[in-house]
């Protein structure tokens, strides 16, 4: 399927933000203000999908499928509409992937972002459509009232800037806090880099997004090929001290869908994950399918402090 990369921004352009999983009500009106206000300060036009404040249980599931798919059709097919933004991640974005129409998606190619739970929506797209989908913040991580330098400065790179090649340096700092319940009492670490598990050089496509929602696409017909691809994969820190064996395992159910994968870049796990840079050398070394191939960990993006901007598009990782 021949592949399609959607247009940048420019100022003036109108972003939408929808709600594929989770609710808006989920978030504080401080977050969403100031959310608004810096996309706007950046020379954006913020709307929102029709439904994107209606809550279906007290999980803050939004709105039925029906109302979920029409705020994305609609945001695709309006001509006025140059990227579209995930509100926030959740469990069930895979519900509505049977009743999309990925032609209208197809005919109106442009930017769609969102990270966690949107990986399923993320990766469903390319598969079915061939549009370069970007794996990065959600409207809710523009919120984020302290430590969002970082993660704007590759905004700009990834969606504004004329770039031939982005080149990822690490953050100073990272953070694993629960900034939107609290803005003014954050706590950042400092980042000590990448750790290289496996030296080497690597050059194609990447895809991936969240290990254990990606997982939930096998067997479907929105499973992208993995055959010679790079990997980037991360995951929450829900299974707190489980991470390392529900790691394990689901990396290796996704190695045994594919013959031959050409790197893995690893996001930075949460901290009550408990890994240490001695088990994530363990995990990977006990691979047979990985023995050879470059695979790097403790990058800067994640399910709870998103940072860089992965595009299922070409990349060169040393």
């Amino acid at each position: 399927m021949k592949k399609i990369i959607p247009n940048k921004l420019k100022k003036g352009d109108e972003i939408r933000v929808i709600a594929p999983s989770r609710s808006m009500t989920i978030l504080r009106e401080d977050c969403i203000k100031i959310a608004v206000e810096r996309l706007e300060k950046e020379g954006f036009k913020v709307t929102f999908g029709k439904n994107v404040m209606d809550c279906f249980d007290k999980n803050y599931v939004c709105g039925s499928i029906e109302k979920r798919v029409k705020d994305l059709e609609e945001a695709f097919s309006d001509k006025n509409v140059k990227a579209i933004l995930t509100v926030i991640g959740g469990f069930n974005s895979n519900q509505i992937l049977p009743y999309i129409n990925y032609d209208i998606i197809k005919e109106n190619p442009k930017i769609i972002c969102g990270y966690s739970d949107i990986t399923i929506l993320l990766d469903a797209i390319y598969t079915k459509t061939g549009l370069v989908t970007y794996y990065g913040p959600h409207f809710s991580s523009f919120g984020m009232k302290k430590g969002f330098e970082y993660t704007l400065e590759y905004f700009k790179k990834m969606f504004i800037e004329e770039n031939e090649k982005i080149e990822i340096k690490p953050s100073v700092e990272w953070s694993n806090d629960s900034w939107f319940k609290e803005q003014e009492k954050r706590t950042f670490i400092k980042n000590e880099g990448p750790l290289v598990i496996n030296n080497g050089k690597a050059e194609g496509e990447i895809i991936g997004g969240n290990l254990c929602t990606l997982n939930l696409l096998q067997g479907t017909e929105y499973m992208p090929d993995l055959q010679d691809k790079i990997l980037f994969l991360e995951d929450d820190g829900l299974v707190g001290k489980n991470f390392l064996h529900e790691f394990d395992r689901n990396l290796e159910s996704l190695l045994q869908t594919t013959t031959n994968v050409k790197g893995i870049v690893i996001g930075r796990a949460e901290k009550e994950s408990g890994m240490t840079n001695e088990k994530w050398i363990t995990l990977i070394k006990n691979k047979e399918k990985l023995k050879d191939i470059p695979v790097v960990a403790n990058v800067d993006f994640r399910s709870y402090d998103t940072n860089i901007y992965f595009p299922n598009r070409r990349i060169c990782k040393n």
